[in-house]
C-alpha cells in the first residue's frame, strides 16, 4: 500500500471513528481499496485507539444539520467545464473566470474526485477576483462524472502514482498561465488534495506564489522550497531557498513529519 493509499485508508476508518460513516458502509469502502475484512477491522481499532479510548459505534449514523450556504455563494461565479491536452491525453476541469483578475488559483479536490462542492470553490474564488480552475484528476479514467459510487472513485484515485498527479497539476497551471496571462499563482487543495499541494511543492514547482494545502499527507522527506505562513491565515508564501523536512520543524519550513503524516487541521463542511 502506498503512503497515499494508506492516507486515504485511514480517512474511511477516521470518518468512521467521528460517526461520519457507518462499520458496513466503512469496511465497504476499505474492500474497494483492496482491504480484506480483517486489515479494515484492526485499521478502524487503530485509529479508534488514537480517539479518547471510545470504541467506534456500529449503529447508522445520525442525520446532519442542516447545511448553510458555503461563504461566498452569493458573488460566485459561473463555473464552465473544460479540456486541455495534458501530459498522458485530455485534461478536464471547471474554469472561473473573475470580471477583475488579482490572480489565479488551481484548485485540487479531496478523494472524491471535482465534485459540484469544489467547482463551488472555484466559483466562489472568482467571485472575490482570483480565477480558479478546479482540475479533475481522474480524467485520464473518463472523469469523476463516469462514477456513480463516490467512494469507487476514491478508490480509482488512491493507487494512482503521485508523479502522474504532479505532472497533471503542473499542466494544470500550464492552462492558467493560459487563461490568465500575467496573473500571480496559486494552488490550494483539500483533504488528498492537500496532501498533493505538498507533492508540488516538494516537486520544486517554481511558478507559485502561493499554496494553501488543507492539511494531508506529506511525502517521505520532503525538500521544499523556504516558505512562511502568511500572517496565520494557513496561506504560505513561498520563497527561493529550500530546506529539509525530516521529522522535525526546520526554521523557515512549513509542516513536520515524514510521509504520511498529517499537517494541518481537519475541516468538515
Amino acid at each position: 500500500m502506498t503512503p497515499l493509499e494508506r492516507y486515504v485508508a485511514e480517512e474511511i476508518a477516521t470518518d468512521h471513528v467521528d460517526g461520519l460513516l457507518t462499520r458496513r458502509e466503512a469496511l465497504r469502502r476499505l474492500g474497494l481499496l483492496g482491504m480484506g475484512a480483517a486489515a479494515a477491522g484492526a485499521l478502524i481499532a487503530s485509529c479508534a485507539n488514537t480517539r479518547s479510548g471510545t470504541p467506534p459505534a456500529s449503529s447508522p449514523v445520525s442525520s446532519p444539520a442542516p447545511l448553510t450556504e458555503p461563504p461566498g455563494m452569493a458573488t460566485a461565479r459561473p463555473t464552465e467545464p473544460i479540456t486541455w491536452a495534458g501530459p498522458r491525453g485530455p485534461l478536464m476541469g471547471g474554469w472561473a473566470a473573475a470580471e477583475d483578475p488579482r490572480g489565479a488559483v488551481l484548485v485540487i479536490h479531496e478523494n472524491k474526485g471535482l465534485n459540484d462542492w469544489v467547482r463551488s470553490v472555484a466559483g466562489r474564488l472568482a467571485g472575490i477576483g482570483y480565477s480558479a480552475l478546479a482540475i479533475d484528476l481522474l480524467s485520464e479514467e473518463g472523469g469523476t462524472g463516469t462514477f456513480t459510487d463516490p467512494a469507487a472513485a476514491t478508490a480509482a484515485l488512491a493507487p494512482i502514482d503521485p508523479q502522474r498527479f504532479v505532472a497533471d497539476l503542473r499542466s494544470g497551471l500550464d492552462e492558467l498561465q493560459t487563461r490568465a496571462p500575467g496573473q500571480k499563482l496559486a494552488v490550494v487543495g483539500f483533504c488528498f488534495g492537500g496532501g498533493l499541494v505538498w507533492r508540488l511543492l516538494a516537486a520544486g514547482e517554481p511558478r507559485l506564489a502561493a499554496a494553501v494545502p488543507f492539511y494531508g499527507p506529506l511525502p517521505d522527506r520532503p525538500r521544499l522550497r523556504r516558505v512562511e505562513e502568511h500572517r496565520g491565515s494557513g496561506v504560505l508564501r513561498l520563497a527561493r531557498q529550500s530546506c529539509d523536512v525530516d521529522g522535525t520543524r526546520s526554521p523557515g519550513c512549513a509542516g513536520q513529519g515524514g510521509g504520511g503524516q498529517r499537517v494541518g487541521h481537519r475541516a468538515r463542511r
